[in-house]
């Protein structure tokens, strides 16, 4: 089961303009013209394919006409086109990007198809349920039984009941508004899917994207300030006060036995706080990254793992230095959850880069079923976010688990040193 984490934080809302009272109506008053606009540039569509294609079944046959067969469609379809799009941004309020030449003449295809039976089928269901609701409401005024006739070729429709016309009317009326919401939404994934976002659509995104993500990487920072004060407090800070304890017993020992003794366990106390502190210095940013690089940085957290760990380095130039920083946090937080969580008995890292990405696969072979919402993981995906590159995690339960960072390279800033 591939499990791809979502991230905690909530994104800060945008502020938005507050609603003006009749805004849904005059929305809807607004994609009702849209949709009768569209009506009629899908006949127009129709048609122009339908020329188009009987042109060139006609000229095909001489290179000269087939090239002007090819030119006509190509400018029709672009105009057309251009015509959809500024109707799109009109009624609907969506902006695409351009629709490529080659996509132009099926996005027009379906567009009739589909735009012209859609918003035609809208209006009819409108029409008739204004005629029962009309009839409907003339006969519960006038007090007797009122005739609304629906005829169309094959078609007789009566209702002579007030209540019943009134019923079918705001039923219909219903129907058919949800059937024109569903077209306009329709419509709009289409454009989309044929043309893209435009640059609007992109940008709105694109901000909120990154609000998301800049939301993220705060909680992030914040859990890892939280997780220094822990170890701060629960190791180097009780080790403080062992060391202090130590001493002052010395400084008020009458036993020079005693207070040798003392002194003694003080000394091994001080060294022991000292490996404490090189190990949460460690944890926070490991020097050797800067002196010695990602391969060199990588080295050390092998050798900490408490797990045979096998790292294949195939990056041929030094990534800058976030990215390089976001790739080692990602491996060492996967190794140790690997070593404490998953009882893992061994762990591969490959680090791989195809020109624009940096890729760090960990994978181990331990017991799976990792929560890719957890603080560690999911403190990673923040971190990776924010800098625009994409987090998954693979955990079935049983294993294996298979953790993938893929961010932008960012161009080579240092030449990679050799390992110490």
């Amino acid at each position: 089961m591939s499990m791809t984490p979502r991230t905690n934080a909530m994104p800060r809302p945008v502020p938005r303009p507050a609603v003006r009272a009749g805004a849904p109506v005059v929305s809807a008053v607004r994609r009702g013209a849209g949709l009768a606009v569209g009506a009629v540039t899908g006949v127009a569509e129709f048609g122009f394919l339908c020329v188009a294609g009987v042109l060139f079944a006609i000229l095909s046959a001489w290179p000269s006409g087939r090239r002007a067969a090819r030119r006509f469609a190509a400018v029709g379809t672009a105009r057309l086109v251009s015509l959809e799009r500024a109707r799109l941004a009109t009624w609907f309020d969506h902006d695409t990007g351009a629709v490529p030449v080659g996509s132009g003449y099926g996005y027009l295809a379906l567009r009739a198809t589909f735009g012209t039976f859609a918003s035609h089928l809208t209006f009819a269901g409108l029409f008739v349920g204004m005629l029962f609701l009309s009839g409907g409401i003339g006969g519960l005024l006038s007090g007797a039984s009122y005739l609304v006739p629906l005829r169309y070729p094959g078609v007789r429709l009566t209702v002579d009941s007030g209540p019943l016309g009134v019923a079918y009317g705001l039923a219909l009326l219903s129907v058919s508004a949800l059937w024109g919401a569903a077209t306009v939404a329709a419509e709009r994934r289409l454009a989309t899917y044929f043309a893209g976002p435009g640059e609007r659509e992109a940008m709105r995104r694109r901000i909120a994207e990154l609000t998301a993500t800049r939301s993220g990487i705060v909680r992030a920072v914040d859990d890892e300030r939280r997780r220094i004060e822990r170890d701060l407090h629960d190791g180097v800070q009780q080790r403080g006060v062992a060391l202090g304890m130590l001493l002052g017993r010395a400084r008020h020992g009458a036993d020079p036995a005693a207070v040798a003794a003392l002194v003694d366990q003080a000394y091994a106390e001080s060294r022991r706080l000292l490996d404490e502190l090189r190990s949460v210095a460690w944890r926070v940013y490991p020097a050797a990254l800067d002196e010695l690089g990602l391969r060199a940085a990588l080295a050390g957290v092998a050798d900490r793992a408490g797990v045979p760990v096998t790292v294949r380095y195939g990056l041929a130039e030094r990534p800058v230095s976030e990215i390089e920083t976001a790739v080692y946090f990602v491996v060492r937080e996967a190794i140790a959850n690997a070593a404490k969580h998953a009882g893992a008995r061994g762990v591969l890292v490959v680090l791989s880069e195809d020109g624009h990405t940096v890729t760090a696969e960990i994978t181990d072979d331990g017991r799976g079923g990792a929560d890719p919402a957890g603080g560690g993981l999911s403190g990673l995906e923040r971190r990776v976010l924010a800098l625009d590159g994409t987090f998954e995690v693979d955990s079935p339960p049983g294993g294996p688990t298979r953790v993938t960072a893929t961010l932008p390279h960012g161009g080579a800033e240092r030449p990679e040193p050799p390992c110490a």
